[in-house]
């Protein structure tokens, strides 16, 4: 599923979409404006219509004639749909994925939890390590966890396009590393960090590894289970398509759930949630990071993108994904280079997620000017970066090709810098 080199015209585009195996998914979202080419499914997915009929269901049926006895279907699910987006999505097996509360939240209480556990079998312990260009909140995150422990934070350098180097992760394990958090798929470059290769090194010094998966899940392969990781979360509002502020998820290896305690207790958390006790008993497995009552409404929208996702497969998804962001970097090398473009991804399909950026001076002024006057969403990320997500499911070859020729008039007119749109930085990751 690829174009040559050689030909980059709409018409192969039209041919990649007409034997696109997941050509009639795209129909299965909510489009209100056809001119418009949302190149931003990394930030805020596109609404599924499956979503809308299940959600109108859930109010009208089990709140609106249910009430309260609904609790009886509802209490279950965001360990029920944990399990099908573990399933579906993150390589994991049954009773180790849990939906629920935000990623902010899930990394505090994973991070919490894996630092509690090492602080007591060894006082030393108490580095976490990540790089330097994670996602913020990640990073603020890891650096409250830390000094609560009495600890620091080790920086890796990150290479803008391809991610934290190696040799330098490599040599910034050692005895008093507890945890290492990274990004499985950056969110400014979109590099895709090699999961097994890291587990088995921060394993090899006896530390614990969390990761981000909020770019990767449903737009890349991942294998928790098979590569050993320890914990991670995620979001469900990007490649998920469950809604802005949809609950995020966590996962917890098995052998190790047990081990742990989360700094959150809450009553659905506790083995016995109806008994009201004086004090809190976790209950075994992921299901003690559970807190408080969930979302019943988020989590359901996120069961219907998972099952969508489920249907399309996740192989499928991420060879279209590398076909849709192989096409937009031939594309931006061959008609958005002149006019001051360089790819600020990795071109090793390998080695990239499903979203690229591009690099170049006026990439704020270029980002909100396509949203006014080009019809086209795409994202700016500091320092120069303009940021384009073309979500598998929900995109079109020909999507591609017609927002590159929007860019390039935009810009070789010089539109971009006489729009009187205002620069937009969008809250999502």
């Amino acid at each position: 599923m690829a174009i040559g080199s050689e030909d980059l015209s709409l018409a192969a585009a039209a041919a990649l979409d007409a034997s696109d195996p997941l050509a009639d998914l795209v129909d299965r979202f909510v489009v209100d404006d056809p001119d418009l080419i949302y190149l931003d499914g990394n930030s805020l997915g596109r609404l599924p219509r499956a979503t809308v009929e299940r959600l109108s269901a859930v109010v009208q049926q089990d709140w609106g004639a249910g009430l309260i006895r609904s609790w009886d279907h509802w209490i279950d699910l965001p360990a029920e749909v944990g399990d099908r987006l573990g399933a579906a999505l993150l390589g994991a097996g049954p009773g180790q994925t849990l939906v629920a509360d935000s990623v902010t939240v899930n990394l505090y209480k994973l991070a919490m939890a894996a630092l509690d556990l090492a602080t007591a079998a060894d006082p030393a312990r108490r580095v976490i390590v990540t790089d330097d260009d994670n996602f913020p909140t990640d990073r603020y995150v890891l650096a409250a966890v830390a000094a609560r422990h009495g600890g620091e934070v080790r920086l890796v350098p990150s290479d803008p396009v391809h991610g934290p180097d190696p040799d330098r992760l490599a040599a910034a394990l050692g005895p008093d590393v507890a945890l290492v958090s990274l990004s499985h798929v950056a969110y400014r470059s979109a590099a895709l960090v090699d999961m097994a290769e890291v587990t088995e090194a921060v394993h090899r010094v006896g530390a614990l590894t969390l990761w981000d998966l909020s770019h990767a899940a449903g737009s890349v392969v991942v294998d928790l289970d098979g590569t050993g990781a320890d914990l991670a979360v995620g979001c469900t509002y990007k490649y998920l398509n469950a809604g802005p502020g949809a609950p995020a998820y966590l996962y917890v290896r098995r052998s190790l759930a047990d081990r742990l305690r989360s700094p959150i207790p809450g009553w659905f958390a506790a083995a016995d949630q109806f008994a009201m006790g004086p004090t809190f008993s976790p209950i075994a497995g992921v299901g003690r990071f559970a807190a408080g009552t969930p979302s019943i409404l988020g989590v359901t929208a996120v069961d219907e993108g998972v099952r969508l996702l489920a249907e399309a497969g996740i192989g499928r998804v991420r060879a279209k994904g590398v076909a849709l962001t192989t096409l937009l970097l031939d594309l931006a090398d061959a008609r958005l280079g002149p006019l001051g473009f360089e790819a600020a991804s990795p071109r090793d399909p390998d080695r990239r997620g499903a979203h690229v950026s591009l690099a170049h001076p006026e990439a704020r002024e270029i980002s909100a000017a396509l949203i006014e006057v080009a019809d086209v969403v795409a994202d700016f990320r500091t320092p120069d970066r303009l940021r384009l997500g073309p979500a598998p499911l929900s995109t079109r070859f020909v999507d591609v090709v017609h927002a590159v020729d929007r860019i390039a008039e935009l810009v070789g007119s010089g539109r971009h810098l006489t729009s009187a749109a205002p620069p937009v930085d969008p809250p999502e990751t």
